[in-house]
């Protein structure tokens, strides 16, 4: 009955990679940046589990004695070229991006717009790199007026589309993203489209947690594809399921923020099954990180670290719980996008070594590889196990 609780605590980077200043990204430091603007930053559950103790992590301001530390603890640089969700992703279950996913940073081209606006019957609005929250404040009112959606994108390679819920119905939105996922290939590549609606309260553009993100299908097979044909269970928790496509899933569930998908991955946990529970946290992302909110974020930080008794506590004496990252976002970094770091990787269970620390791994792939071993299915292409360092 061996189970992975894998949680990705979305863009929660340790500090910048050994090439982050390829992607302008020198200095950054999500979790140092977020811990220190934060009042009262406190988190001795993760702490616990050997997150002060990564090498080089918050400048060792949150580290233990190695004998008090209740897991195996270290951190992660990422092979793939990029700094995207899907990317990370996609590199933890065992896939090498070797070419970028394209970006557009002057907007779209004229052709596909003109294309895509004949497809879905209206024109658009805005088209050019943007924060989500300030477009639909800068284009709001002549969308609700006319019912012309808007779309943006970032320095990732995504196409996002805003509406209204009372003037674009949540059904309607989404099937304008089918549209445009199934356009955005061949020269008009792209990694991900995503759903972006909003609703006005008191008189302020907030945007729900109705999000969907579109992505493409992975070129081969991954960690989930291998579980699934092992005849073992792979449960998505969040946005997992968007990011491979609904490839290798067995079973997924929507999440409505942090707090929802930890409730969603102890409900899961509460069920009999082996295999692997595969859960991404997204506000630490899109409310903090791309919001440029490190109060916020350090206090989501700390959110998740009041959660983390309520998993052990549900762990079957062979799950094994693993907490790491897809990226960074540094809520203090210029812009407003993701940043190239390194990703923490925290590893409990009752099988698993205390206080051991795995050191500096080169891949996210060696994550999805431990697990693969753990659970005795097909190895991904790519990684490096570590679990002969870490099990009893």
């Amino acid at each position: 009955m061996r189970r992975v609780i894998l949680i990705i605590a979305d863009s929660l980077g340790v500090g910048a990679g050994p090439d982050a200043a390829k992607y302008g990204d020198s200095g950054a430091d999500t979790f140092l940046h977020a811990s220190e603007n934060t009042e009262g930053f406190n988190i001795p559950n993760l702490a616990n589990l050997g997150m002060g103790n990564i090498d080089g992590a918050a400048k060792g301001r949150y580290a233990i004695p190695d004998s008090d530390v209740i897991g195996c603890y270290g951190k992660m640089q990422e092979l793939s070229a990029g700094k995207d969700t899907t990317t990370g992703h996609w590199e933890i279950a065992g896939i090498e991006t070797k070419v970028p996913f394209k970006t557009y940073p002057e907007g779209f081209p004229k052709e596909f717009i003109e294309a895509f606006q004949k497809r879905i019957g209206t024109e658009v609005l805005g088209n050019y790199p943007a924060s989500g929250t300030e477009i639909i404040n800068i284009y709001g009112e002549e969308h609700e007026k006319t019912g012309k959606p808007i779309v943006y994108t970032s320095a990732d390679s995504v196409f996002q589309i805003a509406a209204d819920m009372e003037v674009i119905s949540l059904e309607r939105l989404y099937e304008i993203c089918e549209i445009a996922r199934k356009m955005l290939v061949g020269d008009w590549a792209c990694g991900r489209v995503i759903a972006r609606p909003y609703i006005k309260e008191n008189g302020k553009r907030v945007r729900t947690t109705d999000r969907r993100d579109y992505s493409v299908t992975p070129p081969e097979e991954t960690l989930l594809d291998k579980i699934e044909k092992s005849g073992k269970r792979v449960h998505a928790v969040g946005k997992i399921r968007d990011i491979f496509n609904g490839r290798g899933c067995t079973a997924s569930v929507h999440t409505s923020g942090n707090m929802d998908g930890v409730d969603k991955t102890l409900e899961a946990m509460r069920e009999n099954f082996t295999g692997l529970i595969f859960t991404n946290l997204v506000d630490f992302d899109s409310l903090y990180g791309h919001r440029r909110d490190p109060e916020g974020y350090g206090k989501a930080i700390m959110d998740l670290d009041d959660r983390i008794p309520e998993i052990i506590a549900e762990m079957k004496p062979e799950d094994m719980l693993i907490i790491t990252a897809d990226h960074g976002n540094d809520p203090v970094h210029s812009g407003f996008n993701h940043t190239r770091e390194y990703v923490p990787i925290l590893i409990y269970g009752k099988n698993i070594k205390s206080g051991y620390n795995i050191g500096i791994r080169k891949s996210f792939a060696d994550c999805g590889q431990t697990v693969s071993d753990y659970l005795g299915v097909e190895p991904t292409k790519i990684g490096q196990s570590f679990l002969e360092d870490i099990i009893l």
